[in-house]
């Protein structure tokens, strides 16, 4: 990753794999209720695809097939969102902020993968 003092050159592939370790870093954290432990289920398979859809766009066949694959990864993205909302940090501000954090980087994947979708029809 290059850094300046304007501006952070991010590679997507990089960017999704690090969303997804982080996931799995803040789902450990997760109070261990039964809901939490269902919702992470869900988030951690989200959130991986995300990547993994990424990697398959890039080796897509066809203009068609890599547009399916990124609005595959929009709509786990957006997915992954969901399931953060519904995680119980039982009043742990950290966690909530760590969560916050996540949310945020979900609406960025999405903005981006929505951002190429356009550029791609």
């Amino acid at each position: 990753m290059v850094e300046n003092n304007n501006s952070k050159h991010y590679d997507l592939e990089d960017r999704t794999y690090n969303y997804a370790k982080d996931i799995r870093v803040f789902v450990r954290k997760l109070p261990q209720t039964l809901a939490n432990r269902e919702d992470s289920k869900q988030l951690i398979n989200s959130s991986g695809s995300v990547g993994a859809n990424y990697i398959e766009a890039n080796e897509a066949l066809s203009k068609k097939d890599f547009l399916m694959r990124i609005k595959i990864c929009r709509k786990e993205a957006k997915e992954s969102r969901y399931w953060l909302r519904l995680m119980d940090t039982q009043g742990n501000h950290g966690l909530e902020k760590e969560g916050k954090d996540l949310e945020q980087e979900a609406v960025e994947l999405t903005n981006i993968f929505g951002a190429i979708i356009r550029k791609s029809e």
